[in-house]
């Protein structure tokens, strides 16, 4: 699928079940809602906390970040934004951002400085 079928199918979908009606706000609340959700669901995959198994827990990831996804797409329709569009621009702008060898020295003092914090 297109991610512009996506968001034509999420348009529709909400048209018809009244919920376009939504205030944008609103959208971003739930938004931040589920990344609370995907949070939780990363400190248990990364041991933080404990009492779920990694598959089930991978499970509820993927539904967490497809919720998170589909609202970030209905609140870009909200204001008119095609996020197909958006994700090719921001493409374009990360590749000249970031060049490879660039990103190769920031990804080795990042690693450098995660080393320091394990060993103090």
């Amino acid at each position: 699928m297109e991610i512009k079928e996506f968001q034509a199918w999420l348009e529709e979908w909400d048209r018809k079940r009244g919920w376009d009606r939504v205030e944008p706000s609103h959208t971003l609340l739930h938004v931040i809602e589920e990344m609370g959700e995907i949070a939780r669901r990363v400190l248990y995959l990364e041991g933080y906390k404990h009492g779920k198994t990694e598959e089930e827990m991978r499970s509820e990831l993927s539904a967490e970040i497809a919720d998170a996804l589909t609202l970030l797409v209905k609140l870009a329709a909200q204001f008119g934004i095609d996020v197909e569009e958006s994700l090719i621009a921001n493409m374009e702008k990360v590749e000249a951002r970031y060049p490879l060898e660039k990103a190769r020295k920031e990804m080795e003092l990042y690693e450098e400085a995660q080393k320091r914090k394990r060993t103090g």
